[in-house]
């Protein structure tokens, strides 16, 4: 579909909706939303300009109705749902019918406020809030939890997923890539040896994190991305804005980098009267970098198998060894050492293969971007970073790769290939014959994953936690 074809399907849709709509002024699509697409629209009505949002499928796909997931329409849905209820959320305009020719899709009402984690964390107009953040989203999700699934009518749209199930889905998704990463399985395993008693299932919103809530000067402005809503335990919210990946390199701050977990539990408690479990939100802490550490593999095998061949999706899914770290750093915290790498091997001297790279990277970075706009300009951006991962790999990689076959090789007695002696040890996760207790594991799981976090993210807030500790001393997060 050409852009014209867009915007004149999305007048006529804009019509039939509004009875106030006179014209489309323009559409602008906003960066990032690796699986959706967000426009910002303007139009002219009887009284005047208006802006509105836009959200969209990837593509214009219609939705799935045997995906387990909500759908944009359900998504519209609970917007309507929680906005009855008192959670901030915008006003949902007109949901796409298939006859419109713009695929699933919805629009709403815009509103003002911040939504970037990394603003929401720094920006000088949202130093007065920050503090109350934490509290606001206790608050928020105690009226997220207190919606009744059945006289809703959410229980009719929305899976119920019990923690067991959660846990080997996502296993299960992870495994159907073919790939070993033992530290993956380690903490699947982990995470079924500590499951938390069964909880009634309640509305989860599944991805309630900084970044996906808008903030003002005044605090919370709404709630966003819904997609990928179900039934089940709801600490899972909790845990998911305390884990690390959300805090934006203030590791520190536990809720989302600007808050404490205890003005999170207060604001929950002061809306629902329950008092949850610091410990029950642990462990949704590990089970949410072991989802995002499994779940961004997707971005990859979407890239390989063709259905989305963006420079964004490849880039994205080198950022588990974030998360495994940050798996590492809560359950098997330990010391570890980084290789110290060498030059990257080049056929000639001048140029180097690293001079080569430095070269199309700072084009991307600096010349590429200024160029560019929008959306264009962000993906310019990723594209030098994957370059940045290029060259640490070329210089850092053998190095790694080496000590990890050395190490597989005195854990297992075998003289194996390193592929094989991988795959071995992550089998024998999953089936149990491996002990997690097992003499050497955890210190060649916390060395493996911290030595891929250098060569991917090495300005990743986990890589400095993990390098925090020593063979005595265990360091303390903040709360």
């Amino acid at each position: 579909m050409t852009r014209s074809d867009f915007d004149d399907l999305l007048a006529a849709s804009l019509s039939r909706a509004l009875p106030d709509f006179e014209k489309l002024v323009s559409t602008r699509r906003l960066s990032g939303g690796a699986s959706q697409e967000t426009y910002r629209l303007e139009i002219e009505t009887h009284d005047g300009p208006r802006t509105l949002a836009l959200r969209r499928a990837a593509g214009g796909m219609a939705d799935d109705p045997d995906s387990p997931r909500p759908g944009l329409a359900g998504e519209a849905e609970i917007f309507r749902v929680a906005r009855a209820a008192g959670v901030p959320e915008p006003e949902i305009v007109h949901v796409f019918t298939g006859a419109e020719g713009l695929g699933a899709g919805f629009l709403m009402q815009w509103l003002d406020g911040e939504t970037v984690g990394t603003r929401i964390l720094r920006a000088p107009e949202l130093e007065a809030i920050r503090p109350k953040l934490a509290f606001q989203c206790g608050e928020v999700l105690a009226r997220i939890h207190g919606i009744d699934p059945v006289s809703s009518g959410l229980a009719n749209r929305l899976k119920t997923v019990t923690t067991r199930d959660f846990v080997a889905e996502v296993s299960e998704n992870y495994q159907s890539f073919g790939t070993s990463i033992p530290m993956i399985d380690y903490t699947a395993r982990w995470l079924l040896d500590h499951l938390p008693n069964d909880a009634e299932p309640r509305l989860v919103h599944n991805d309630f994190r900084n970044g996906n809530i808008m903030v003002s000067p005044d605090g919370i402005v709404a709630v966003l991305d819904w997609e990928l809503a179900h039934l089940g335990d709801p600490v899972r919210d909790l845990g998911w804005i305390c884990t690390n990946s959300w805090r934006f390199g203030r590791h520190e701050l536990r809720v989302g980098g600007f808050g404490r977990l205890d003005d999170l539990l207060d604001g929950y408690e002061s809306v629902s009267g329950i008092r949850v479990d610091p410990e029950h939100v642990r462990f949704w802490e590990v089970f949410g970098s072991f989802w995002w550490a499994a779940m961004s593999l997707n971005m990859a095998f979407a890239w390989r198998n063709g259905l989305d061949r963006t420079v964004e999706r490849p880039g994205i899914a080198r950022r588990s060894s974030e998360c495994q770290v940050d798996c590492a750093n809560l359950i098997i915290p330990g010391p570890v050492t980084l290789v110290d790498g060498r030059t990257a091997a080049s056929s000639v001297d001048m140029p180097r293969v690293d001079e080569l790279l430095t070269s199309v990277r700072d084009f991307l970075r600096e010349d590429a971007r200024q160029a560019l706009s929008g959306r264009d300009s962000f993906l310019a951006l990723v594209a030098s970073n994957s370059l940045d991962i290029v060259q640490r790999e070329l210089t850092l990689g053998p190095e790694h790769l080496h000590g990890e076959h050395e190490r597989l090789r005195a854990l297992f007695g075998s003289d194996d290939s390193l592929e094989r002696l991988r795959s071995r040890l992550c089998d024998g996760l999953r089936d149990g014959s491996i002990e997690l207790d097992r003499p050497g594991l955890a210190d060649h799981l916390r060395t493996t994953a911290t030595n891929q976090l250098a060569i991917d993210q090495p300005n990743y807030s986990g890589l400095a936690v993990a390098l925090s500790y020593d063979s005595s001393n265990r360091k303390q997060e903040s709360d």
